[in-house]
């Protein structure tokens, strides 16, 4: 017995190697998660403040790149910015101080709400053609089926820039350009393939025992889709809905290429914005601080089922 209680298991990890692990863990969050903080921490400081070397690590916080990244600026003569009426909110102040009067709101809130559009447009277009077309490829005896998903998988693999010149000709010959309609579609044509290849390997797992039990209860196959295959793939769907979001959310050659203004995204539109004298890395910080708020946020939102999603299927009985 004393042998036997001596001995370890060759699964679990010893004390040492867990916390081998942990401090691993721990510095790689570290190193992960520095440049965020310090993006959010940019946003905070004065222009001055955000190019001093060596670096300046405690400031004085300033909200100069946040208005700077929410209106049009214009420097205005001591005189004149004397003969108007006094300022009616801080932020009008603290633009005055630098003599300087707003002229007008940025356009970074319609680039923002492109993003908007954009991203979660073409994520759930890809995640509900994705869901139906793994579904089939599960369920279904599809001819050629191999050969199938290796061509919609080879879509993926294909460098973007390869197909850029074609698709904007035939995007500016069938008017697609610089339009919702044509970056969802695009988007959407190029996240299907992840989509259905994800989707698949989680269908797979389902037993179809569920949905022959269904449809002997007289259930219809799309019934049984909808009441019975869902909800055991609402994992591997949040799973797929986060990768999905992100290409679309982060894309920049097709958006830069392709949009310039009714449609333009915040990745091709966020490098452009200028400050007086030079970058006005503040405001840039503020915009990429905004920028990854909805990633966050939808991250967040859906983590257990992204954690249960990575590891379904890991362990089979």
């Amino acid at each position: 017995m004393t042998d036997l209680a001596l001995q370890q298991s060759v699964v679990a990890a010893s004390p040492r190697g867990k916390t081998f692990a942990a401090i691993v863990v721990v510095a790689y969050a570290l190193v992960a998660t520095l440049p965020i903080v310090w993006i959010i921490l940019t946003s905070f400081k004065t222009q001055e403040d955000a190019i001093a070397y060596p670096p300046v690590v405690m400031f004085q916080p300033s909200m100069e790149g946040y208005v700077n990244l929410f209106t049009i600026r214009s420097r205005q003569t001591p005189e004149f910015i004397a003969s108007l009426p006094p300022a009616q909110t801080w932020y009008d102040r603290d633009v005055r101080k630098r003599s300087m009067v707003i002229a007008g709101p940025s356009k970074v809130l319609p680039r923002f709400v492109n993003s908007l559009v954009i991203g979660f447009g073409s994520t759930f277009l890809a995640v509900f053609l994705g869901t139906l077309a793994a579904y089939a490829f599960s369920r279904f005896k599809v001819p050629l089926a191999d050969d199938l998903l290796f061509f919609i998988l080879s879509t993926r693999m294909m460098p973007p820039i390869a197909v850029a010149i074609p698709i904007y000709l035939m995007y500016r010959a069938l008017g697609l350009a610089d339009s919702y309609l044509g970056m969802i579609v695009l988007y959407t044509a190029v996240n299907v393939s992840l989509a259905v290849w994800l989707l698949k390997g989680f269908i797979d797992e389902i037993p179809r025992e569920y949905e022959e039990a269904a449809l002997v209860d007289g259930y219809t196959r799309l019934q049984a889709f909808i009441k019975v295959v869902l909800p055991q793939a609402i994992t591997g769907i949040a799973a797929t809905a986060i990768f999905c979001l992100i290409f679309a959310w982060n894309e920049y050659a097709f958006a830069l290429l392709l949009t310039s203004g009714d449609a333009q995204t915040m990745p091709p539109f966020i490098p452009f914005i200028i400050g007086e004298g030079g970058q006005d890395w503040p405001a840039v910080a503020a915009a990429t601080t905004l920028f990854v708020l909805p990633i966050l946020i939808f991250t967040v939102v859906l983590r257990k089922h992204l954690l249960r999603g990575i590891t379904f299927g890991a362990v089979r009985k």
